[in-house]
């Protein structure tokens, strides 16, 4: 885990770093500095719609008594895309921009449901109790 941990703190930031040279030398560095301002505010003004939507549907399932999991991973996978388009670069922004894309979340809230379910049932454990009663 350390080290994919490791991988993702130095391979993602030195990618966006090249990308945002390579952008940078096409561009210039006003267009690219425009270009990472205008998808953070971009992003981060679509996130809070969506986060908004997932809330309200949220609230609906809670009022008629059904639990809101998906809408958890949802809020969850938008927290996220919210959080990669504040982060200067492209790589970041493509991703962050798709987890807002309802179909993409559809995908991977499947993905992540399935691997839930598998890490359930390969962990299932017994809880044992015991009852006593007391007669007073």
């Amino acid at each position: 885990m350390f080290f994919r941990l490791l991988l993702l703190f130095t391979i993602v930031p030195l990618t966006e770093l090249y990308l945002l040279l390579q952008v940078g030398s096409v561009l210039g560095v006003g267009l690219t500095i425009l270009l990472v301002v205008g998808t953070g505010v971009v992003g981060a003004y679509l996130a809070r719609l969506e986060g908004w939507r997932t809330l309200r549907q949220m609230q609906e399932n809670l009022h008629n008594g059904i639990a809101p999991t998906g809408e958890l991973i949802d809020a969850a996978l938008i927290l996220g895309a919210g959080l990669l388009l504040i982060t200067p670069g492209i790589m970041t922004d493509i991703v962050g921009f798709s987890l807002l894309l309802p179909p993409t979340r559809a995908a991977l809230k499947r993905a992540i449901r399935r691997r839930l379910e598998a890490h359930m049932q390969d962990s299932s454990s017994t809880i044992e109790v015991e009852v006593i009663r007391r007669t007073d």
